[in-house]
């Protein structure tokens, strides 16, 4: 719950036309990365303060967001409005005095109030948006493991076993789709997760065992080397697909991936070095390591793929 909150907040303020640093978009910011408002925020100047002054008061009086705390009738947001409403004023007052700061302050409180009227005035909606989201993001996140499915079976000559693989995915992606059409997130995120571990097994299935096929199968060296291109991109794009998400709420997680993956482009450009120099055994041993460093990367994540 706390999450989704603090990310619909930022949403209110930009919705508000708030600027980044406004209390709503501190507190998201803060969420995440603890203490990079306060070491980057600088203080406002006459002008900014005069934007945000009317911004807030837009806010207050005659945004979507005033407009749902008016409509619930619920005392506890209408009393937070006018919290609002009053810190506004003293922002003003203190503007006019020219004590800039205390006037920031208050506005960023001023903001803060109305999005916690939202909050209490339509809890739903916020929940709902946040679903919605989520549902999205994730059926984005199948389509592109499904493109890499059906470029993995094209690759391999899997012919009609792969087309059925791939239909199978499309139609659970369908159903998944109808369920939040009809405005039942819930059960549509559960089935969406399972097609997405289904044809993240998928790929890593049609991936195991490469070492053993690829002896049997290439006429030459080069024709080696370019496969093992292809096997580095598909990589590269699981890494994408599989831990953007991971990665953009875990900075910890990021710093070991991003030095796994400073370390895998290394190495392609040295066996793209190589192959420049027709040394395509070089090239290939290079590129095999340079995708172990990427198999690395996801299972720093916590995430398994043969390799």
């Amino acid at each position: 719950m706390k999450r989704h909150i603090k990310t619909s907040a930022l949403l209110l303020c930009l919705t508000a036309g708030l600027p980044i640093f406004s209390a709503c978009a501190a507190e998201q910011t803060q969420d995440n990365n603890p203490g990079v408002v306060r070491a980057a925020r600088v203080p406002e100047g006459k002008e900014q303060l005069e934007r945000r002054l009317a911004s807030v008061a837009t806010l207050i009086e005659k945004s979507s967001a005033a407009r749902q705390i008016e409509t619930s009738a619920k005392p506890e947001a209408i009393a937070l409005r006018g919290k609002a409403r009053e810190l506004r004023q003293q922002a003003e007052e203190a503007y006019k005095e020219g004590n800039y700061a205390n006037a920031s302050r208050m506005l960023d409180q001023a903001a803060k109030l109305m999005f916690d009227g939202v909050r209490l005035a339509s809890p739903e909606q916020v929940t709902g948006e946040k679903q919605q989201r989520d549902f999205d993001n994730r059926m984005e996140s199948v389509k592109a493991l499904l493109a890499a499915q059906k470029r993995i079976s094209a690759e391999k000559r899997l012919g009609a076993k792969g087309a059925e693989t791939s239909n199978a995915i499309e139609a659970q992606m369908r159903d998944a789709a109808a369920l939040a059409a009809a405005g039942k997130l819930d059960q549509g995120r559960v089935l969406l997760d399972q097609v997405y571990l289904a044809t993240k097994q998928a790929i890593e299935g049609l991936r195991d065992g490469d070492t053993l096929v690829r002896s049997l199968h290439f006429a030459s060296k080069e024709e080696e080397y370019i496969y093992e291109v292809d096997r580095n991109d598909t990589h590269k794009m699981l890494i994408k697909v599989l831990l953007e998400e991971k990665r953009a709420s875990n900075a910890a997680l990021e710093s070991m991936v991003q030095k796994y993956l400073d370390q895998a482009a290394v190495l392609r450009s040295n066996a793209e070095g190589m192959a420049a120099k027709k040394d395509f055994e070089s090239g290939i041993r290079l590129l095999e390591d340079s995708t172990k460093e990427l198999v690395r990367a996801i299972r720093s994540a916590g995430v398994y793929i043969p390799g």
